[in-house]
């Protein structure tokens, strides 16, 4: 399978560097397609796949399209590509709150299939949710998903609503996750920790914590119990988090996560 990814940015490039370190593609069938002159040099400096600069000289020659750009720049991108496009060309869009329909229509495509990743499968370890239209064939749909499997881990959902939903989870969870480790850092520091320390405190709690989780039949709420012992010091804290009724705003907050995304495929 010849595979041509539109965008040598972040993700592009993750995905080109995980295909072929995971043996699933080689350079030879590996393609960039990359506006920028500059990004481009560097592109080829990676030797990751042949860098294009023009859609003519690689669409054509696609069995697979990754279209990896910014939401923003979705009717530039179409216009520029679709006169070379065939419409037995499998997509795969990990652009937020793009819709299927519009990519087909656009393009004058059938086989879409679209994909929400988040910035952990820069190191293998993100989550990917994806569905795709009817047209696509099963076949297609295992080779796209052993693809992207080889940025984590990866779950197909029945409904594009549910991409949407994925979008505000862990699309957008990371930065939620961080955001908690910055206020506890600084918590650190008021406390009389360096800087190191407190970075090595929070951020090795948070992977011990997580680690616990994924390595156990335990729910949040049990691991929970089993920190807080009644009249301690985590109790204590537990207790100003609901005082500041925190548990909501986090499910408010990626709840306006959602929201945006919606919006972001209306717009």
């Amino acid at each position: 399978m010849k595979i041509l990814i539109v965008g040598g940015g972040n993700m592009g490039s993750t995905y080109a560097a995980s295909f072929l370190r995971s043996h699933i593609a080689n350079k030879e069938n590996m393609m960039i397609l990359e506006k920028s002159p500059e990004k481009a040099i560097q592109l080829s400096a990676k030797d990751i796949g042949r860098v294009h600069g023009k859609p003519e000289d690689c669409i054509p020659h696609a069995d697979l399209i990754i279209l990896a750009v910014k939401p923003q720049d979705t009717q530039k991108l179409f216009q520029t590509i679709q006169p070379f496009v065939d419409d037995q060309q499998v997509f795969l869009s990990i652009m937020a709150g793009v819709k299927m329909k519009t990519i087909a229509e656009a393009l004058g495509v059938h086989k879409v299939i679209r994909a929400m990743p988040n910035l952990p499968a820069q190191i293998g370890m993100g989550m990917t949710a994806f569905t795709s239209s009817d047209e696509v064939t099963r076949i297609e749909l295992v080779t796209v998903q052993n693809l992207l499997n080889t940025t984590g881990k990866t779950v197909y959902v029945e409904t594009e609503e549910a991409i949407d939903a994925a979008t505000a989870i862990s699309g957008s969870g990371p930065a939620y996750v961080f955001y908690f480790m910055r206020a506890m850092m600084e918590s650190a520091k008021e406390m009389g920790f360096s800087e190191s320390e407190s970075e090595l405190l929070v951020s090795q709690t948070f992977r011990g914590a997580v680690e616990l989780h994924n390595k156990s039949n335990f729910s949040c709420n049990e691991w929970i119990q089993k920190v807080a012992s009644k009249g301690g010091t985590t109790e204590a804290a537990l207790k100003r988090f609901n005082g500041e009724s925190l548990h909501q705003f986090i499910k408010d907050g990626a709840e306006a996560a959602l929201h945006r995304a919606v919006e972001l495929g209306k717009e």
